[in-house]
């Protein structure tokens, strides 16, 4: 029995001093450094900065909350569904070790100990570009408080074909290019749409397709979203940009109260040996040929979950996906089925958030064989339980660009099967091989609030571009309302309102904006 409690008190000391040793330099610097910095230093999309001791000290029990509940760092895919190249998530020891840090106090150890920041590029993220193609004009986004999308042709004027291995947007103006698609066209339809305009780029038809065709929609290159960096081909994969081709360009430009000028460029890297083989592209859309249970409305009031199938055509390795979705999705799942009955998964969001979106790349090629069929389940909330509904009360949606309307949209990246793929390690080189989520966060005119995370009061600010009725209302995690601040008040300008959080349990909440037909969202942490 005493040597029992001899046993006992030894492990307790242990683990007490284990708590107690946890410091800064050589705990928590490489933590965060490694997985927070990235969006949580100046110019990039973190609230505020992580770039010191007395930075991160100064938010330490907010750090150690959110991490606690794993809202942060922000990774949707589902990790124990499917692995990928550069996941960003906390294991349960260094969450510990957050926690550990914060409860005893924060102590900062040997600065000598402490990691270097790492270096993030200010240019270009691959480095020299071989071909650099830039909008003729300047396009202004007119500031009326609604988002846009818009199409531009950029002729490549090759001679030649070339194996491109990257491909890197450059926004010229970060307030407002909320992201970026890119195709080739090698039919000069997308040309046409544009010469038959008077001003420079054009707006797309209504319904599912893009500026082009779509034929020109499945020749998909990779594209742009704040934060996120461009994937660089290797183990002699490229992808082909025929000769004489025009890049076409989605440019989403997000709601803004000004005008706001925008002149774009896309950086081109071509491989300085011949590729071994070309990626290509399937998009599953919402067609009669893909979905299972059609067609792609959702009304008011309902929660839909709609599957689609599409099934491979030849021997396949899969290197990428990338889903999507607005305001009212709630969940992906998608996975194949061999012909011989296996189950290969590919990627799992429990959770959707339309904040946080981004493409992923497997570790490993997923070999799918020919006449597998994958499987694409894509979950939707039109209710007033959704607090992210752009629309209240609910309206009937289906398919469209704008963000109140909604999409399912799923590229799969996937080159011909090779033997050995099953063991190929994909790396995509990049020239910072720090882990970064590829994420990006929504662009809104709901700024974040202050403080966050909040004890008692804290302030939000928005701007209206136009006069609209308006409501801004507060709601917990789980949807469930909790206050309304403004109630259909008729309003125009910069406004701010001051929040009572005091006696709110601690938590996570929503902030939402709605502006007429817009909605916009903030997210914040209440604490003791």
């Amino acid at each position: 029995m005493k040597k029992y409690l001899l046993l006992s008190f030894f492990a307790l000391f242990s683990l007490s001093l284990s708590a107690q040793t946890v410091n800064f330099s050589e705990h928590i610097a490489p933590i965060v450094y490694k997985h927070c910095t990235g969006c949580h230093r100046p110019g990039e999309v973190g609230p505020m900065p992580l770039t010191n001791y007395q930075q991160i000290s100064v938010w330490g029990p907010m750090i150690k909350y959110v991490t606690g509940i794993r809202y942060m760092p922000p990774w949707k895919a589902d990790p124990e569904f499917q692995h990928y190249l550069r996941e960003n998530t906390l294991t349960d020891e260094e969450i510990q070790q957050i926690a550990d840090w914060v409860d005893n106090g924060k102590p900062q150890g040997d600065p000598a100990l402490e990691p270097p920041l790492p270096i993030f590029p200010e240019g270009s993220q691959v480095g020299t570009p071989d071909l650099v193609l830039s909008f003729a004009e300047t396009h202004v986004h007119p500031g009326n408080g609604i988002d846009e999308y818009r199409y531009f042709v950029l002729p490549t004027g090759l001679t030649e074909s070339r194996d491109l291995v990257a491909l890197e947007i450059r926004p010229g103006n970060r307030r407002v290019v909320h992201h970026t698609l890119v195709w080739t066209d090698t039919t000069g339809t997308a040309a046409a749409k544009d010469a038959a305009t008077p001003e420079y780029g054009y707006v797309a038809e209504s319904g599912i397709g893009i500026g082009g065709n779509l034929e020109t929609f499945q020749n998909q290159l990779p594209g742009y979203v704040p934060g996120q960096r461009p994937p660089v081909m290797t183990n002699g994969m490229a992808m082909r940009l025929p000769a004489n081709a025009d890049l076409l360009l989605q440019m989403h430009y997000a709601p803004t109260p000004v005008d706001e000028p925008d002149s774009s460029s896309v950086l081109l890297f071509f491989a300085d040996e011949p590729a071994q083989r070309y990626v290509k592209n399937k998009i599953m859309l919402p067609l009669a040929n893909t979905l299972t249970n059609g067609p792609f409305i959702i009304p008011a009031n309902q929660t839909r979950e709609f599957h689609g199938r599409w099934t491979v055509p030849e021997d396949i390795s899969v290197i990428g996906i990338a889903p999507h979705m607005h305001l009212l999705g709630t969940h992906w799942r998608v996975f194949a089925v061999t012909p011989s009955n296996d189950t290969i998964n590919l990627i799992r969001i429990n959770e959707w958030d339309f904040n946080w979106q981004g493409s992923y790349s497997f570790r490993n090629p997923q070999v799918l064989p020919q006449g597998t069929v994958v499987n694409a389940y894509a979950g939707y909330d039109n209710t007033a339980n959704n607090p992210a509904n752009p629309n209240s009360p609910p309206q009937w949606i289906t398919w469209g660009e704008g963000t109140s309307d909604e999409m399912y949209y799923l590229p799969i990246s996937y080159v011909s099967y090779q033997p050995g793929d099953e063991n190929l390690e994909l790396d995509d080189m990049l020239v910072n091989t720090e882990d970064n989520p590829a994420f990006h966060f929504l662009h809104n005119r709901l700024y974040p609030v202050s403080p966050n995370p909040a004890r008692e009061n804290l302030k939000a600010g928005f701007t209206l571009g136009r006069a609209n009725r308006t409501i801004l209302e507060l709601y917990n995690m789980q949807g469930q309302p909790v206050q309304r601040l403004l109630d259909g008040w008729f309003l125009q300008g910069q406004h701010t309102v001051d929040i009572q959080v005091e006696g709110l349990a601690p938590g996570v909440y929503c902030l939402r904006l709605i502006a007429g037909k817009e909605q916009h969202l903030q997210k914040f942490v209440v604490v003791d």
